[in-house]
């Protein structure tokens, strides 16, 4: 087997390095052939990250990494306050505007059970999600853009954001904006990846694109008793029951059809004898919609349908609604850049529509202080894909050069926009 680290030989890779799709444009200052000459280590540092994954918030080793290949590049990266993520500046023209560009780090808590040479060497912890091919791309990125800035051909400043905790609750992104990632920002962009298209395309959208995220958690208590004798006590296995059966369905009554409310339950847990009655129970799970609007009515109107649903069963009710993160909301001059950029790196065939979709993403949080926009990048491979945050999730590589060439093409696009 060979190591994370190790190219496998041409013959063992899905499918060949694309060239440069017909309709495209070469990048500036022959940096296509560097990115070809860079691929294989852009390859090498995904699997790497992929077999040595980290959860939310503890990203000290991807953090690290990442810096030294920053620094290998000639660039100045700092660590974030608490040595989890990573804010790096490309410093072109100093009189130009500055733009964002961001990846998230983190991997989920999941099982790998892939038979791959970069599966998971971490017991219960795999990126399911691609947040290493996020990563990887936006180092190769730097690594381009650094050599622009060398040659004095980058019009601006551009800020590489490796962010940690993309996954949990409070949202890593809160701690880049707190840190000072947003400072003297104009646009902000990032990818994600999407198994649902193919590589060589891109999947864009005006406005949401994603749906708003919280996390409902309710705690059901009472005396407990015997099984034989549930009118003496609270039977909180029936009240358990209600809440998760009935609460969703009696939520998404409350708000308008087209608004993707979906309150969907993840846990539940009562009990740990069949003939004892429980003294305590709970549920958690997310809530998700597509608007605003019902997004800021969401706490209200859980909290009433949760009382008025567990009222007759006589149990007490502990509700904590964690606030999540708000839709993903395009800003259209963005989309405009992102469009144009993904035109001239995959020609016009690269450009697809995208549905919104229910995920929630903590982009959203970099777009209330800053107008920027979210892609979907394909990475689907050939036979049945499976979707994000299963932990048998897997890309196709190709797409490692191509999010490369689109985010570079942005960036350019991006500062002359604003110039």
């Amino acid at each position: 087997m060979t190591s994370a680290l190790t190219l496998p030989t041409s013959g063992q890779l899905a499918s060949s390095w694309p060239e440069p799709p017909p309709g495209s444009q070469p990048l500036p200052r022959e940096l296509d052939h560097l990115l070809a000459l860079r691929v294989p280590g852009l390859i090498a540092t995904r699997r790497h990250l992929h077999s040595h994954p980290e959860l939310s918030g503890n990203e000290f080793e991807t953090a690290a990494l990442i810096a030294r290949e920053l620094s290998l590049a000639g660039l100045t990266p700092r660590l974030l306050p608490k040595g989890n993520g990573v804010i790096c500046d490309v410093n072109g023209r100093p009189d130009g505007p500055v733009i964002a560009l961001r990846a998230d780090i983190d991997a989920l808590p999941l099982d790998d059970p892939k038979d791959v040479a970069y599966r998971s060497t971490v017991e219960g912890v795999c990126h399911a999600c691609g947040h290493d091919v996020h990563t990887s791309i936006l180092l190769g990125v730097g690594m381009l853009l650094a050599q622009l800035a060398d040659l004095g051909e980058l019009d601006g400043r551009v800020r590489l954001i490796f962010q940690p905790a993309e996954e949990i609750l409070p949202c890593g992104s809160l701690e880049v904006i707190e840190a000072g990632g947003l400072d003297d920002v104009v646009q902000i962009f990032a990818l994600h990846c999407d198994p649902n298209l193919p590589v060589g395309q891109v999947g864009l959208r005006v406005g949401p694109i994603t749906a708003a995220a919280d996390n409902v958690t309710v705690r059901l208590s009472g005396p407990g008793g015997h099984t034989a004798r549930p009118h003496l006590t609270v039977d909180l296995v029936d009240a358990l029951g209600r809440l998760i059966t009935e609460v969703p369905a009696l939520v998404s009554r409350r708000v308008p059809a087209n608004s993707g409310l979906l309150l969907v339950f993840g846990h539940a847990s009562a009990g740990t004898r069949y003939n004892v009655i429980p003294s305590e129970a709970s549920a958690s799970g997310t809530l998700r919609v597509m608007d605003r609007d019902t997004w800021e009515q969401a706490p209200k109107i859980v909290a009433q349908v949760v009382r008025d649903v567990i009222a007759p069963t006589g149990a007490t009710v502990d509700l904590e609604y964690l606030r999540g993160r708000p839709p993903v909301c395009n800003d259209s001059r963005a989309i405009q850049v992102l469009t144009a950029a993904t035109s001239a790196a995959l020609g016009p065939d690269g450009i697809a529509e995208t549905p919104q979709s229910m995920g929630g993403e903590d982009f959203s949080w970099y777009l209330e202080y800053v107008p920027g926009a979210l892609a979907r990048l394909g990475v689907g491979r050939s036979g049945p894909n499976v979707d994000l945050h299963r932990a048998s999730f897997d890309v196709d590589e190709r797409a490692i050069p191509v999010g490369v060439r689109v985010m570079v093409q942005t960036a350019l696009r991006a500062l002359a926009a604003v110039r």
